[in-house]
């Protein structure tokens, strides 16, 4: 058997925080769940997006509110991104690598105890 011309970029990554990838073409169990973990990070940064846009439009957003409100959505577009990478890979798109600590202190800034 031939490995993929390309690796998949999976949603996920090691307990290192390094980047897991797949070397398969076909549709095994990795390529299902690397799919639905998929789906399920984009659905939830529509729902996410949705409850942006309420928390925006009330003027009684709290501060506090707003720092959670930015540590969701930075995780939601770092999935988002992710899955775009991984699918813009396998078509043959070429995209800019981020500098490995910026997209390290990016995904810490908003953890609990985070900058």
């Amino acid at each position: 058997m031939t490995p993929p011309a390309r690796p998949r970029l999976l949603p996920w990554s090691s307990p290192e925080g390094k980047p897991c990838y797949l070397l398969s073409d076909g549709d095994g169990p990795v390529t299902r769940q690397a799919d639905t973990v998929e789906r399920a990070q984009l659905a939830s940064g529509e729902v996410l997006l949705g409850h942006a846009r309420a928390l925006l439009r009330d003027n009684g957003t709290t501060k506090p509110e707003l720092r959670f409100l930015v540590g969701c959505l930075t995780g939601a577009l770092g999935d988002t991104l992710r899955i775009s990478r991984s699918r813009g890979d396998r078509l043959g798109c070429r995209h800019p690598e981020p500098a490995e600590d910026e997209a390290a202190s990016s995904q810490d800034a908003f953890r609990p105890g985070g900058g």
